[in-house]
């Protein structure tokens, strides 16, 4: 955005016209184009729970255990309390849905949601209803009903396990920072002064994950945000190192279970 002077206005944070619904009602939504407001949110927390949709692009959340990408028609959900930050890509358009407390019968952790097409347009129209406009039955009805298939929605694979211990945080931000740097275990050892038999255990000890698994899932949530941020296939198979865009069409349909254009498709 550009103010009158020419100078480059600061993009205000998403919460600034978010107002917590002060009504009976168990869940409200709202809906949110970034192009109109910080790509990063800060870590933060709630007291409700938050299911966050992505409608378009892709949202990376972290927490203190994981990281989460969020790809089109899956959402991440945040249980109330938990500490968290979102960042979102140029092109993303969200839908935040907040919970109450005891609500419904949701996950206890952090997760990823598969959202079926029934649900997602429940969350968008009930996004169309004012926050603190007067509950009626209508409305609770169809809150009550939006729950309960929440609740349903299974859960999908697509986290990054992390950790706070130093040296599994420092391989981290390495990776994440140039995912196409190809160190073996060995190597990685040497850099944060281990043996590679230490590091081993403690990377299964902190993600529950050996290092090769945990770096394909590196790699595949790195993938899911570039792709649905709207990069090519062979953009992303170049900069996550792998030798050609078929290899990395294999390893992604091997975790997916359908090739990058399939998946965003359907």
């Amino acid at each position: 955005m550009i103010s009158k002077s020419g100078q480059s206005a600061k993009r205000r944070s998403c919460y600034d016209d978010i107002e917590p619904d002060r009504s009976d009602r168990p869940a409200f939504a709202v809906r949110l184009d970034f192009r109109d407001y910080e790509a990063e949110v800060p870590q933060h927390q709630h007291k409700e729970g938050q299911l966050i949709l992505a409608l378009h692009g892709a949202v990376t959340c972290r927490t203190e255990n994981g990281i989460w990408i969020v790809p089109p028609d899956r959402g991440v959900w945040i249980p109330g309390g938990v500490p968290h930050s979102n960042q979102v890509t140029s092109n993303a358009c969200l839908s935040y849905l907040f919970v109450q407390p005891d609500a419904a019968k949701l996950p206890q952790v952090c997760c990823t949601l598969s959202v079926s097409p029934m649900l997602r347009e429940m969350i968008l129209r009930l996004a169309d209803v004012p926050v603190n406009s007067a509950p009626d039955d209508h409305v609770g009805r169809m809150v009550r009903v939006l729950l309960d298939e929440l609740a349903q929605m299974p859960i999908q694979g697509l986290e990054l396990p992390a950790s706070s211990h130093p040296k599994i945080a420092a391989i981290t931000a390495a990776l994440m920072a140039e995912p196409s740097d190809r160190r073996t275990l060995v190597d990685w050892a040497a850099h944060v002064a281990m043996s590679e038999r230490s590091l081993k255990r403690l990377m299964v000890q902190e993600t529950g994950l050996t290092f090769g698994r945990w770096r394909r899932q590196l790699h595949l949530v790195i993938a899911l945000r570039e792709l649905a941020s709207g990069a090519t296939v062979q953009r992303v198979s170049s900069d996550l190192g792998y030798e050609s865009p078929t290899a990395f069409i294999v390893m992604f349909k091997k975790a997916l279970g359908k090739t990058p254009r399939h998946y965003f498709a359907s």
